[in-house]
């Protein structure tokens, strides 16, 4: 097994009064050569943004991009005419594919809001930009690497143009869990939303990330309630 520790205090920072966002990964201004993604994992922003405000609209193309609100609620249109709202508890992902133009407000004027949002790089490309969202909590079970996302359209959660899967886990002080990769040729990125739990030899607390390669599994022990996401990618390192 081969890891790669990124603490939360690691990550890049931009604060523009309205958004506060720090960056896993290089991403707009922050530039570091050895933080280019971890295998077709291109970006984990943390991103909270006051009430009434928003990304305005801008453009993608050829990209698979998931959104998950920690706090509050996300709106989000495009100019195709597609709208709506991403709420706690929800995930959404967009296709870019051939390219669409959107933006992403806070869906409220006066509450904030705090969400994720993780680009990963297609299998696919020119697609015919797509939306699918899906509520988490149904397919939630304490203690348990629940997945949330995954490349099969009929499957758990919901799917994007790659061979990849995503699980969350609400854990429980003393839990000791083990994830099995359902390709051992890929590699996994655990990042913990919020508590302190080892992996391995490695301790993580809120917000920091761990990647994990050269392996089929990987045990989590939990020091503290813990809230983890855990993305399995294809990786060539």
């Amino acid at each position: 097994m081969k890891t790669i520790y990124h603490a939360a205090n690691s990550r890049g920072d931009a604060n523009h009064g309205w958004l506060k966002s720090k960056h896993t990964f290089s991403f707009a201004n922050y530039y570091n050569p050895e933080r280019m993604g971890f295998g077709v994992l291109r970006v984990i922003n943390d991103d909270f943004v006051i009430g009434g405000k928003g990304f305005g609209k801008h453009s993608h193309r050829d990209m698979e991009i998931i959104s998950i609100p920690l706090v509050g609620k996300l709106a989000h249109g495009d100019n195709i005419g597609n709208e709506g709202v991403i709420e706690t508890g929800e995930i959404q992902v967009m296709s870019a594919g051939t390219g669409i133009t959107h933006s992403e407000m806070n869906g409220d004027t006066d509450e904030p809001v705090q969400f994720l949002q993780i680009w990963v790089m297609p299998n696919k490309m020119n697609v015919v930009p797509r939306y699918q969202q899906v509520r988490m909590s149904e397919l939630m079970q304490p203690n348990e690497f629940n997945q949330i996302l995954s490349p099969n359209v009929d499957d758990a959660g919901v799917w994007i143009y790659q061979n990849a899967w995503f699980s969350m886990g609400d854990f429980d002080k003393g839990v000791r869990q083990t994830y099995q990769l359902k390709d051992p040729s890929n590699g996994v990125y655990v990042f913990v939303i919020s508590g302190k739990a080892a992996v391995n030899d490695d301790i993580l607390a809120t917000r920091d990330g761990l990647g994990i390669w050269d392996t089929d599994s990987f045990t989590i022990e939990v020091a503290e309630d813990t809230k983890v996401l855990v993305m399995e990618v294809p990786v060539s390192f």
